[in-house]
């Protein structure tokens, strides 16, 4: 971490960082992160009498999902942290912190006793990585994202941000495509002894190369510029508190969207192999499609909200995935390709938001609080809803019925096109000019406000 520090005290002048760096060096260690964090859920069926009681495979399989949205109990913290460090020591410091973090837990699951040789420790152990992990994601989106949307040129800033959901994406698909060929060569019974820890040893070891490609980025322009000084670094609290509108918008935003991504774009093809008994190889492929259709269509939102601004391009994917909701879990049972065609159509609509969030999330907050101001109101959305949200589909679906868990997710959907409505349209904005309401008028100048 030496190495990161030095660099991160001496930023090189953005300017001369070409573009496919930006794009290589932001992108891999965004793709490792979500490999990291995609393939506990992907991998839960076969791990989870590892680290739990295996005398009960039901109760196995809800707590290691319930470890799942502990994992999330940690992002809020991880994003106050890393979200500072990110506004004070630079962006590029924080993304090499996160996917540092990242690797540690990811080693720690894959070579972690199991609950038939230590019992309870081993629980203990998968739960401490996955809250590792936890900080690490809840700093890695607003850290990458504020990082991408200050180097994007402002008429484009929504097409570069695709590239946060894009990178994760293949993140996740290789998560997926990696336990569909172990479920193709391995038994069942290999798997849930020794296959479940591979992917955890690759994102570990891979994890040594993301940190290096992260550390030798250049600092953002509008970071030296703006917040390297210390005299021009604000209190932090009193900037939340005075950005508190934007927080809660930043939270409305995504509390629809969040369930819905980890309902289809994550855990899908777990809860089909757990819940509606389709061939565990088959549902993993079908995840990996449904998936690549995700990543084609995303820059084509990020465009079009170039274009045509950014609410129009929200309230499409907001109120689109809420129409489809019923009808693609009424057609959804027992086919692997019904679960393609489900998670395909609902990734779609989907899209239209991951692919702009980062740029709309920037946009919304001045750059001394950028990262923070995102990262805070964020993580603890994703965390109360996100994280939970493969538990209680699982346990909704067994105790009520599984149309209580989609109207759940429809409600939740039409919260956030309230809330979409309320953002000004920032499309092509300045970074550094202040955010104006849905009036027009100047709703919040940035602080001079200083330590």
């Amino acid at each position: 971490m030496t190495f990161i520090a030095t660099t991160a005290r001496q930023p090189e002048p953005a300017g001369h960082q070409s573009r496919t760096k930006t794009i290589v060096g932001t992108g891999v260690g965004n793709a490792l992160e979500w490999f990291d964090w995609g393939v506990f859920a992907i991998f839960a069926p076969f791990f989870a009498t590892q680290f739990f009681n295996p005398k009960n495979p039901v109760s196995a399989f809800l707590s290691t999902l319930v470890v799942f949205a502990v994992g999330f109990a940690a992002r809020p913290l991880g994003g106050f942290l890393f979200g500072w460090l990110a506004d004070h020591r630079g962006r590029k410091f924080a993304m090499a912190a996160t996917v540092a973090a990242s690797a540690v837990g990811s080693l720690a699951i894959g070579v972690a006793p199991t609950y038939g040789s230590v019992g309870v420790l081993a629980s203990a152990v998968l739960v401490v990585a996955r809250l590792v992990q936890g900080l690490a994601h809840g700093g890695e989106l607003p850290s990458a994202q504020t990082y991408v949307s200050e180097f994007a040129p402002r008429q484009s800033r929504g097409l570069w941000s695709s590239l946060i959901y894009v990178s994760g994406t293949l993140g996740n698909v290789v998560g997926v495509l990696v336990g569909a060929i172990l479920s193709t060569v391995l038994t069942k019974a290999d798997m849930q002894s020794f296959g479940w820890r591979i992917p955890f040893l690759i994102g570990g070891l891979f994890g040594l190369y993301a940190l290096v490609m992260r550390a030798r980025l250049h600092e953002t322009e509008q970071f030296t510029q703006t917040v390297a000084k210390p005299k021009a670094r604000p209190r932090v609290w009193p900037e939340i508190v005075r950005h508190r509108r934007q927080a809660i918008q930043v939270i409305g935003m995504t509390v629809g969207m969040t369930v819905a991504f980890y309902t289809w774009a994550i855990a899908a093809p777990a809860h089909a192999i757990a819940a509606l008994g389709i061939n565990a190889k088959h549902a993993l492929w079908a995840g990996v499609a449904a998936n690549l259709v995700f990543i084609a269509v995303l820059p084509l939102w990020g465009a079009l909200s170039d274009r045509i601004g950014r609410r129009p391009v929200l309230v499409i994917g907001v109120l689109g995935t809420a129409l489809v909701s019923f009808p693609l879990n009424a057609y959804l049972k027992d086919s692997a390709v019904q679960l393609l065609v489900s998670m395909s159509v609902a990734l779609v609509f989907i899209a239209a938001c991951a692919a702009i969030v980062p740029a709309v999330y920037a946009e919304l907050f001045p750059t001394h609080i950028r990262t923070i101001g995102v990262g805070i109101p964020y993580s603890i959305c994703v965390a109360l809803f996100g994280g939970t949200a493969p538990y209680l589909q699982a346990w909704l679906g067994t105790s009520v019925g599984p149309s209580a868990f989609t109207t759940y997710v429809v409600v939740l959907l039409l919260v956030s096109v309230a809330v979409v409505l309320t953002v000004p349209e920032t499309r092509g904005r300045d970074l550094d000019d202040p955010v104006l309401d849905v009036r027009g008028l100047d709703a919040d100048p940035v602080s001079a406000t200083t330590v």
